[in-house]
């Protein structure tokens, strides 16, 4: 198996970091490859604009047409070309992060601005009467996994069903399905830490052992079973669920999972 790990953490002393460098190890005595992005020791450049299209930014900057012809042309600059090439590479791609405002920290989101570029991540196969485009499900990403791997500072209860947080799958959904679904990666379940900022160096070892679990059962692990959408499910070219295919009192987010 090859991992890209993407890595986002200011603090080389971090749990974060702990947990990214047992990863490499882990998964690297079990025989598997893995490359590591690590977004502050890169100095990943966070923001979007017309540099990274070079000659095929137009002005005004239109970000999605833009990055789509320079994608085309070959044009975009050396580190997304770089990641890029890492994502094609890889069989499976872990994203280690901590939950900041309930999402993830602002230089990962740049990540994936910058990398999930038009003609790449998104913008691609035919639309017709029976296909829109090839995504959720479909895509240049397809036949790869993806693992969240997050830490959170509050105690889980936070983070269930009645907790004043949201349920945590509500709040990963936008990445689960919005960002890695999106474009053809099979999302696997996450990896969540609650409570962090009250953890202490005995707790520790429990932590590792069961990352370490998760991490030499990633081939074995079943994805989250979200819908495909040109398999029959949606209606196109309104893209609603067809009705009648929701599971009984299920709404929201919980629609687009099957079973």
């Amino acid at each position: 198996m090859k991992t890209l790990i993407v890595y986002a953490h200011p603090e080389p002393k971090s749990l974060n970091n702990s947990l990214k460098d047992l990863a490499v190890s882990t998964l690297e005595t079990a025989g598997h490859e893995v490359r590591v992005s690590d977004l502050y020791a890169m100095n990943w450049k966070a923001v979007v604009d017309a540099a990274d299209y070079g000659p095929d930014a137009s002005s005004p900057l239109k970000v999605a047409l833009d990055s789509g012809r320079a994608f085309d042309a070959g044009t975009l600059t050396p580190d997304v070309l770089a990641e890029q090439e890492k994502l094609l590479w890889a069989d499976t791609i872990i994203f280690q992060f901590p939950l900041w405002w309930y999402t993830m920290p602002a230089i990962l989101k740049g990540w994936v601005d910058r990398v999930f570029t038009y003609h790449f991540a998104y913008g691609v196969g035919e639309h017709s009467d029976t296909r829109y485009g090839e995504r959720f499900g479909e895509g240049t990403l397809a036949g790869r996994k993806a693992l969240l791997s997050v830490t959170a500072g509050g105690p889980e209860s936070h983070y269930a069903a009645r907790g004043i947080n949201g349920p945590i799958d509500d709040l990963l959904f936008p990445i689960h399905h919005g960002i890695l679904y999106y474009p053809g990666i099979e999302v696997l379940p996450p990896f969540v830490l609650y409570g962090t900022d009250r953890m202490t160096d005995e707790d520790y070892p429990d932590v590792a052992k069961a990352w370490e679990q998760r991490l030499l059962t990633l081939e074995s692990t079943e994805p989250i079973a979200f819908r495909r959408q040109n398999f029959g499910d949606y209606e196109i070219p309104s893209l609603q669920l067809k009705k009648g295919l929701e599971p009984a009192g299920r709404t929201s987010f919980g629609l687009h999972v099957r079973g």
